[in-house]
């Protein structure tokens, strides 16, 4: 499958299950209140599918498989006959309509801490932040090569998924950020990068290089970031060594090793290694792969980083694990929105369809755990962005349902609907916004 056709497939699988995972929220609950449900559609426009259930529901399957709906009985949109009026929903108490339309981000919530459960027992694996050649601020701080980040400001970060959004927060807000760190000597230290030194006007999209902190995994310098077991390297070399020539020749970039190696065909290397700044000659035999799609390719045996850790957990442990993630990446979420509305954060940091696509596919590539565990991060992205106070979404009628809890009587039709055109302007820019970023992030 083509990585385009891939992204395709992948984003309509994600947006499938996990809107009209929120869709069956506001019908259970819907139904358990006594409200009759006209339509469970999953997918828009002309139904492929459809059958009446026992309890009158129509439920159908659409031709475009981008989410779903559900259509209450509403006196506002339906004809209601004699007795309607107790299963309608336009006519139930305020506290089951509030019930109804909060049941949609709930849902998503439990789903995002559900999928979680299960991709920590399957095994996720994620990259371990350990630090190439820092430059910058993180220089400046004492950030070393080999430093492996443990947390931020406190907050424990075990992987880069973990530590990414602390240090994004701390960039926009430019403030002094406190990252504990195992040095190569296996020492806890505490070094603190003054971010307020930061640029008005850095990329808030990689704060990472603004900040100087280079991943192991993105540094073209020649650095070892790890030394597989029985390999021709092992015992020979280490991690955070740095060759800096073979046979007398330098080595300025990573990429140039490779095709030293396979070009010496087994025959004995001198390194000139640069290891905790002393500079060593070491002699190295290169090995055949054993792996048969890597036939007559000779290799040392390293890499330049880590290579990813399994994260799992039993059962038990795994729960509490999805708790304290979900309940981090709402935090996250909530505090980049905020940033967002007062101008804080660029506008930048809102990613579309075309970046979902994206990303869906790659997590797709590396394994069920890595999907699982994105959908669980989509999903509570849902929850959150369906909470926010803008008419058409859950938020905007949670809250006309809290103004009229307050008042005492409903708000009224053309209240309503102007406020229905400003949520669809208010939406449709923000969908625009994330388009062009979209666009231009690749343009660029």
């Amino acid at each position: 499958m083509s990585t385009f056709a891939g992204s395709v497939f992948w984003f309509i699988v994600t947006l499938g299950v996990l809107v009209t995972f929120h869709e069956f929220g506001h019908f259970w609950v819907a139904r358990r209140l006594g409200v009759r449900v006209v339509t469970f559609s999953v997918g828009f426009g002309k139904a492929l599918w459809s059958r009446f259930g026992d309890d009158g529901t129509q439920y159908q399957v659409a031709a475009i498989p981008l989410g779903g709906y559900v259509k209450f009985l509403d006196g506002r949109e339906y004809e209601l006959r004699p007795g309607d009026e107790r299963i309608a929903f336009d006519t139930q108490p305020v506290w089951k309509r509030i019930l109804i339309v909060l049941a949609g981000p709930v849902a998503n919530l439990l789903l995002c801490i559900a999928l979680l459960w299960v991709a920590l027992q399957v095994g996720v694996p994620e990259q371990v932040p350990v630090m190439g050649q820092p430059s910058g601020l993180a220089a400046d701080a004492g950030v070393a090569t080999g430093d492996r980040i443990l947390a931020i400001d406190g907050q424990p970060a075990a992987t880069w998924d973990q530590a990414w959004g602390p240090i994004a927060l701390a960039a926009i807000d430019r403030r002094e950020m406190v990252v504990s760190v195992r040095d190569a000597r296996g020492d806890v230290r505490e070094r603190r990068l003054d971010l307020s030194r930061l640029p008005a006007d850095f990329d808030q999209t990689d704060p990472l290089q603004a900040m100087g902190l280079h991943p192991m995994s993105r540094q073209d310098r020649p650095v070892i970031g790890h030394v597989a077991e029985d390999s021709a390297a092992e015992g020979v070399l280490r991690a955070n060594d740095e060759i800096v020539a073979i046979d007398g020749k330098p080595v300025r970039k990573y990429t140039e090793i490779p095709p030293r190696v396979q070009a010496a065909a087994g025959r004995a290397l001198q390194l000139d290694v640069r290891r905790d700044g002393r500079l060593l000659s070491l002699s190295i035999t290169p090995r055949l792969s054993k792996d048969p799609e890597a036939a007559n390719k000779w290799q040392l045996g390293i890499i330049s980083r880590p290579p990813p850790e399994i994260v799992s957990y039993a059962a038990w442990p795994a729960l509490r694990e999805s708790l304290r993630r979900t309940r981090n990446m709402a935090s996250d979420n909530l505090a980049l929105i905020g940033r967002l509305v007062t101008g804080q954060a660029s506008a930048k940091n809102v990613s579309g369809v075309i970046t979902i696509a994206q990303v869906a596919n790659a997590e797709a590539s590396v394994g069920v755990g890595r999907m699982l565990a994105f959908m669980a991060a989509l999903s509570l992205i849902l929850c959150v962005m369906n909470l926010l106070p803008i008419p058409v979404l859950d938020g905007g009628h949670l809250l006309y349902y809290l103004i009229e809890l307050v008042s005492g009587r409903p708000l009224s039709d053309r209240t309503l609907i102007a406020g229905q055109y400003v949520g669809l302007a208010l939406l449709a820019g923000l969908i625009t916004l994330a388009f062009y970023n979209d666009i231009h992030r690749l343009v660029s």
